[in-house]
């Protein structure tokens, strides 16, 4: 993985924070994946309908997450962090083996790749957006053609 941090002792407490993060979503630990964000947190997600606020809100997408792909591990390919923002660029890989987004339980095995941006204050996630390939997912489990 390469890091970019603007901070010239190296290795920050936010880029710290995202390592955190990414380590309790392999666990699929949603207590600790929970207490990352912060209770005036708000985000956006493209798989969701509208936005996420608060730690409960993420909490629940987290879960439809680990029970629509149970053995979903994310990799962390990048991390740029400048001061109170960091942009991490991940894949995420794992079967699908419950209902996600509506769609039915396919069995298949679906790789994944995104990007997540987040403000960081105080040492909780305050704003994320989470930006990822749906069509890469639809054509993992068979909904899309290959183009």
């Amino acid at each position: 993985m390469s890091t970019f941090n603007d901070t010239p002792a190296g290795h920050s407490s936010s880029e710290q924070l995202i390592t955190d993060l990414i380590a309790a979503w392999n666990t699929h630990d949603l207590d600790r994946a929970t207490a990352f964000f912060a209770a005036e947190y708000e985000g956006n997600d493209v798989a969701q309908v509208g936005p996420q606020h608060g730690p409960a809100a993420i909490r629940r997408a987290l879960a439809g997450y680990f029970q629509a792909i149970p053995d979903v591990t994310f990799t962390l390919s990048d991390l740029i962090v400048a001061g109170e923002r960091a942009v991490a660029l991940w894949t995420a890989r794992g079967t699908h083996l419950g209902t996600l987004m509506n769609i039915p339980a396919s069995g298949r095995h679906v790789t994944v790749r995104g990007v997540s941006t987040f403000t960081l204050q105080e040492g909780q996630i305050t704003k994320a957006d989470f930006i990822w390939d749906v069509a890469g997912l639809l054509r993992a489990i068979g909904l899309l053609p290959e183009l």
